[in-house]
């Protein structure tokens, strides 16, 4: 969040008018595009974006007016805002006001008196005696009393300001505001389109082998997620998949401000520390006395002081779409996209998709001695012939053995895969397979080295070793190797509770 454009107070004779939420809304979310598809979603810190798309139905009067558009996304990015629909365009359009939170309250607050009430945790009595606050919110909060000077929830004992009212600019909901004039009253359908950060998604996929390991059963989850203070009710929600040329800000480059988080730190002696952050701004935490005004924002607090991130399975399933280079997810019904919380769309359920285990290992050609233990990989092909055939967006993989009570076998990562390429999903180190590299003859530029791999698993298993040859080696194998992905490659089925041997011959040059 970034800092807040402040609207100029309203000239004289114009009218404002107040939207206070769509009638209908469109959210369409885009990944974070630096975010590895092996890097899971920070629901604390979530670097895509989304592009929000409202109707609302306005009365615009004649004249000119100040149209507020209430309850948009609080990381509403607001130089990208497209405002259609009203009878003259826009005059003017600014994102309001700065949202009322612990930390903003505070910082409006600079200066004023405010109530500092003490509730003595050994016998409960309540003292309360007037304080001035002489800090902002960036680290201890420090209030001015008759006794002195002092750094607020210091003392050991239960503290709370109380405010008797909420400085003006802060507001309890995002707002954008436009200027715009009409030569006659007039009901606009008006369409607000903007981008906001703040939003991401992925998939999660489940995989459960068959018991020869042949086949697996593949499902698939849509996880969209929101760190936003506004939800978004019965929106049609749809997820894009591939890399869009988004210029990201630089540094200090503000694109607005939401309710900041509070964190208080006593120094030196730190007598806080069990406190922790101070998230949560209620009428228990920050009490507003006096207007009506503040007790209506007390009871409309942003959403984004909740405590818990909160996770929602939807029964509907996610239908995939082109896009152009794109491919786009479509929910089929309008969900509720909530405040700071996970929705789980499902998408795909493929049955019986053709695999293969691969054990695979990465030698040098030089090495020698016992290698470390080979990586497991389940690989298909993306194509109809295996049972896909259709684009998987990046995301978590799960793989499961099978039974009525299924364990996990490994976990691991799926970049993006269009229709026909290799898909292989690295699922960690292999148990019970051991490599050795054994040197058994040299001369002058050459070394003669056995490759040998054994298995202890009552099956067969397809074992590959992948050799790294530096420009100045070659490798000679009594039958040629053939290659993959550039490299020379040893292919091998390994008998059950047996082994196999490859001999080969390394030659160099002199650098």
């Amino acid at each position: 969040m970034g800092m807040l454009l402040l609207s100029a107070a309203p000239a004289a004779g114009q009218t404002i008018v107040t939207s206070a939420g769509p009638d209908d809304v469109d959210v369409t979310l885009y990944r974070a595009p630096n975010r590895a598809a092996e890097t899971p979603l920070d629901l604390e810190w979530l670097e895509g974006y989304a592009l929000i798309s409202e109707t609302r139905r306005v009365a615009i009067p004649a004249g000119e007016s100040e149209i507020r558009f209430e309850g948009v996304a609080g990381g509403i990015v607001p130089q990208s805002a497209i405002v259609t629909g009203l009878p003259e365009g826009v005059i003017e359009r600014n994102r309001d006001a700065q949202l009322l939170s612990a930390a903003t309250l505070l910082d409006r607050s600079l200066g004023r008196r405010v109530h500092l009430r003490r509730t003595s945790r050994a016998t409960g009595a309540v003292e309360e005696q007037v304080a001035i606050i002489r800090s902002g919110a960036g680290g201890a909060v420090v209030l001015q009393t008759r006794d002195g000077f002092e750094a607020l929830r210091c003392t050991g004992q239960n503290e709370t300001l109380v405010y008797d009212e909420v400085p003006a600019g802060l507001s309890a909901r995002p707002t954008l505001s436009v200027r715009a004039r009409s030569n006659r009253a007039v009901a606009a359908s008006v369409t607000v389109a903007y981008l906001a950060n703040g939003f991401d998604w992925q998939a999660n996929y489940i995989a459960t082998l068959s018991a020869d390991g042949s086949r697996a059963d593949l499902f698939a989850w849509l996880t969209l997620a929101s760190m936003d203070e506004t939800s978004f009710r019965s929106a049609d929600t749809q997820a894009v998949a591939g890399r869009l040329n988004r210029t990201e800000p630089e540094d200090g480059d503000d694109e607005g401000d939401g309710a900041r988080r509070l964190s208080l730190r006593c120094w030196p002696a730190g007598t806080t520390s069990s406190l922790g952050d101070v998230t949560v701004v209620n009428s228990q935490e920050i009490r507003l006395q006096g207007t009506t005004r503040t007790e209506d924002l007390i009871n409309e607090l942003p959403q984004s002081f909740a405590t818990e991130q909160s996770i929602v399975v939807t029964a509907m399933r996610a239908r995939q779409e082109e896009l152009g280079d794109l491919k786009l997810y479509r929910i089929p019904e309008p969900v509720t996209v909530a405040a700071n919380s996970q929705k789980q769309v499902a998408f795909l359920e493929q049955p019986a998709v053709r695999v293969d285990l691969v054990y695979r290992s990465r030698l040098s050609l030089g090495s020698s001695g016992e290698m470390d233990p080979p990586n497991r990989l389940l690989v298909t092909r993306n194509r109809s012939e295996e049972g896909l055939g259709m684009p998987l967006p990046a995301g978590s993989v799960q793989l499961f053995g099978p039974g009525a009570r299924p364990i996990l076998l490994g976990e691991g990562t799926i970049p993006d895969r269009a229709v026909g390429e290799d898909v292989e999903i690295d699922v960690g180190e292999a148990v019970g397979v051991t490599v050795e590299n054994e040197e058994v003859d040299s001369g002058r530029h050459w070394e003669d080295h056995i490759l040998t791999v054994r298995s202890d698993h009552d099956a067969p298993i397809r074992y590959e070793a992948e050799f790294d040859v530096e420009e100045h080696e070659t490798v000679r194998p009594a039958s040629r190797l053939p290659r993959r992905l550039g490299r020379p490659l040893w292919a091998v089925t390994v008998p059950a509770n047996g082994s196999a041997s490859l001999r080969y011959r390394r030659r160099w040059t002199d650098d």
